[in-house]
């Protein structure tokens, strides 16, 4: 019998999360990599393809003039995009926001600091850059079940430890997250206004902070994904409209703070989608249908004309 993934999604044999060690980020894409599904830079940053034929990457061709950048991890690389071309990026150049070209500079697995660092190593290589839209946060809370001494100073990132048998409280988590999110916009902030950017914080979709039940089709993915991941042992207490709706509170007042515009995209993907939308791959990653969504709402919320 074929699975719900194989049958709904057999692109995804394709993204196969398996990345190249790289000093300070820890690890990255593979440069020059190829797929059905997806392209890589000379650095391995997924190419943007553009309206005639053009493309936009951070290390080899794009148009002349400015960009912009979306930044961020998996999502915003594109994971459960069936082509480069279904990507945030790539609908917002073509269809959403197509006045300057977008940049995919996005790590896979990212935690906010190696989101930073990344930026950080390569900002050397980008043209003058209108906006920066840092589409993140999941990644962080996911990470807060590790214990204390996993989380060093700049908290923990994947693979650097095995997962927990008892995980922090809910609450103790968000805070966890919140701070290091947070802290880490401030040198987002401090290298956008030295670049003369416009900076923008966008709380990532995830599907239980998006609708409180999965279609039919969406729950036979998580499920099948369920029976090979941890997900649901160490993160159902994460998943409940009431927590998603309670960090996104809490990066909203320290986003504030640090004048950076702040979207919950679980809301504006929420009430933007029908109830027959099919937009998650998995708990994490859309389908292009979703991630065409999330594009239209960025466009849209943040005056990306």
């Amino acid at each position: 019998m074929t699975s719900p993934r194989a049958e709904y999604t057999p692109h995804m044999e394709h993204y196969t999360f398996i990345l190249e060690d790289q000093p300070y980020l820890g690890y990255f894409q593979y440069g020059g990599e190829k797929t059905p599904v997806h392209t890589t830079d000379r650095h391995g940053f997924r190419i943007t393809p553009g309206p005639g034929g053009q493309r936009a990457t951070v290390g080899d061709d794009r148009p002349e003039g400015a960009a912009r950048v979306l930044a961020g991890s998996s999502a915003v690389f594109g994971v459960g995009a069936t082509g480069d071309a279904a990507t945030i990026g790539a609908r917002l150049w073509n269809a959403h926001a197509p006045r300057l070209p977008w940049l995919n500079f996005a790590g896979q697995s990212h935690n906010s600091a190696q989101e930073l660092l990344l930026f950080t190593l390569f900002q050397h290589e980008l043209p003058p850059v209108e906006d920066i839209v840092l589409l993140s946060g999941v990644n962080n809370l996911v990470l807060s079940r590790l214990p204390e001494e996993k989380q060093g100073r700049h908290g923990a990132f994947f693979d650097c430890g095995p997962a927990p048998d008892v995980v922090p409280p809910p609450d103790r988590r968000v805070t966890h997250a919140t701070d290091l999110t947070l802290r880490h916009l401030r040198g987002w902030k401090l290298l956008a206004d030295g670049l003369g950017a416009r900076l923008t914080f966008v709380l990532q979709p995830l599907a239980p902070w998006v609708r409180e039940e999965p279609l039919p089709r969406e729950t036979l993915l998580f499920e099948e994904l369920d029976e090979v991941s941890n997900f649901r042992r160490f993160h159902n207490d994460i998943s409940t409209m009431a927590v998603g709706r309670s960090y996104a509170e809490r990066l909203a007042v320290g986003c504030a703070a640090l004048d950076v515009p702040f979207l919950d995209m679980n809301v504006a993907l929420g009430e933007a989608a029908a109830p027959e939308d099919w937009l998650f791959i998995d708990r994490v990653h859309c389908t292009d249908l979703g991630y065409d969504l999330v594009a239209r709402q960025l466009a849209d919320r943040l005056d990306l004309a």
